[in-house]
């Protein structure tokens, strides 16, 4: 016979049990149904509240990272008006680009979930885990282009004319990665079309001196975005998809992204060409960046995830903050 204390046991792990078997459905476990369920269920899935899917929306499409964009997006609109914008187009300025931002992430999400599922970095990711359904990322795709076009259409015709151009951008990158090693200068020019609106939602009209911090932002974009690749190179060759990583090497792509950093940094000195604004704080900002931008570099020599995430993600949410900063001195203390 069993004495007491064994039977108590017993009956704890008994309780135990359905709580385990939850908790490893929910996030992909051997009990749930699996993302290729018939059912299109999550896995195990448990009826979640609408604030738990709005918090899994964004940690899905990082919409955190919108940093990466805005400060830039700022920095043009500054520079541009003086220091002195109309706070109605700052205003509609911003909405479109963290619409546009955020409905190309959620779309890129959608489009790779069977590749992400495929990769043990990925695999673990909202979609593929089964944690949200690709319906939950349509809808919030919806959303995030009514931002973008209501954001448009308040700012000037121009813009409004420009949206199918935003749209083949922004939502073209997913595809690139399987027909092309440019994928990565892809999508630097989507992100930096934020700039470019920002420049153009002021004037509404192309000016030369646009052109090269928008260049700027899209080789600083591509060029960390290289850096990030080399953790799939052997993953990418194994699904024949395109990565200058997986085409070059790991010397090769560390190579292109070094050079595309130094034309980055071209670009974001390239308004004292064009504007009166900027001075000295801007010259230390520049000298921060970068100092930041090999950190970068030499941060992601040693190839693990967390130091390419801090290399990738940290250190350039950082940068283009510390760039608004000095452009924003230079406008509005000297």
């Amino acid at each position: 016979m069993r004495d007491g204390k064994t039977m108590a046991l017993d009956r704890r792990n008994a309780e135990r049990r359905p709580l385990k078997a939850a908790k490893s459905a929910s996030y992909g476990g051997p009990t749930g149904t699996g993302p290729g369920s018939p059912t299109g269920e999550p896995n195990g899935a448990r009826p979640r509240g609408l604030l738990w899917r709005l918090c899994a929306i964004g940690d899905s499409v990082m919409i955190s990272h919108t940093l990466f964009s805005l400060p830039f997006v700022i920095s043009a609109i500054l520079l541009e008006t003086g220091g002195r914008p109309p706070l109605w187009k700052l205003f509609w300025i911003v909405v479109a680009a963290f619409g546009a931002r955020n409905a190309a992430n959620a779309l890129n999400r959608i489009i790779d979930r069977d590749i992400d599922a495929k990769n043990p970095r990925t695999a673990g990711r909202h979609l593929p885990s089964g944690q949200l359904r690709p319906r939950d990322l349509w809808l919030f795709t919806a959303a995030m282009l009514v931002l973008l076009v209501l954001g448009a259409a308040m700012l000037n015709p121009l813009c409004v004319m420009l949206l199918p151009v935003a749209g083949v951008l922004l939502f073209g990158y997913s595809y690139t990665k399987r027909f092309t090693w440019l994928s990565h200068y892809w999508l630097g020019t989507a992100c930096s079309a934020a700039t470019m609106g920002a420049f153009l939602g002021i004037s509404g009209a192309f000016r030369l001196r646009y052109f090269p911090l928008t260049a700027g932002v899209a080789l600083w974009v591509a060029g960390f975005d290289i850096l990030y690749a080399l953790q799939d190179i052997e993953f990418d060759r194994k699904e024949h998809l395109y990565s200058i990583p997986a085409r070059f090497g790991e010397r090769g792509g560390r190579i292109f992204a070094a050079l595309s950093h130094a034309g980055a940094l071209v670009g974001f000195a390239s308004i004292y060409c064009f504007w009166e604004a900027p001075g000295l704080c801007t010259g230390i900002a520049l000298a921060l960046c970068f100092v930041l931008l090999v950190a970068e570099h030499l941060i992601s020599a040693q190839k693990s995830e967390r130091r390419i995430k801090l290399a990738a993600y940290t250190l350039n949410q950082i940068l283009p903050v510390i760039y608004l900063f000095g452009v924003a001195l230079d406008i509005y203390v000297r």
